[in-house]
């Protein structure tokens, strides 16, 4: 696995409206680069929600029909900058791109099986039709950065309300409460 620059301090940017297109055009590069293997793909995370302020990576979610199938294609991933980033998860392959050696892309594989019931993407869907939680949200990323809270700390600083929202979330569609944080 490449090493990849840790981030050394976390801060957060205003919506950057170019945000989405930077993420239209990873996808498309990765699914000219891999022709096939991804079943879907989406922009996720707060860059994914307009007038949210965020960390200015651009996060990914991918279907696969089985992790296996990714791993045959790292070579092609690695020509676009996505490099193997292990985080603990085993439910889930992690590709980090760095533009000039710092982060500016993450890349979540998962299998299309578990692609529904993501946390990632029914979070974020609910923070795109809920502006007043998506606020709550964003004020507490900026309480955190005041605090100068350390780097591995940020996410998990953010846990109880990410739970609280991802829960509400997932009740309105029908689904059962899962940690938001996947067992590592």
């Amino acid at each position: 696995m490449t090493a990849v620059p840790e981030l050394s301090s976390v801060h957060v940017v205003e919506y950057d409206p170019d945000w989405p297109r930077r993420a239209a055009s990873a996808i498309d590069a990765l699914r000219r680069a891999a022709p096939g293997l991804f079943v879907a793909i989406e922009h996720i995370g707060s860059t994914a929600v307009p007038g949210l302020v965020a960390k200015p990576v651009i996060d990914l979610m991918a279907a696969v029909p089985d992790l296996s199938h990714a791993r045959r294609h790292q070579a092609a991933l690695a020509g676009l900058g996505f490099h193997p980033h292990d985080n603990g998860m085993n439910d889930r392959l992690l590709y980090v791109r760095a533009d000039g050696g710092v982060r500016s892309h993450i890349l979540h594989v998962v299998t299309l099986g578990s692609w529904p019931n993501r946390n990632q993407r029914i979070f974020r869907d609910y923070l795109r039709g809920h502006p007043e939680d998506a606020a709550r949200y964003a004020q507490l990323k900026r309480a955190i950065i005041a605090a100068g809270t350390a780097p591995g700390e940020y996410a998990r600083a953010k846990t109880a309300l990410v739970q609280e929202l991802t829960d509400r979330a997932r009740a309105q569609l029908g689904l059962p409460p899962e940690p938001v944080w996947e067992k590592q």
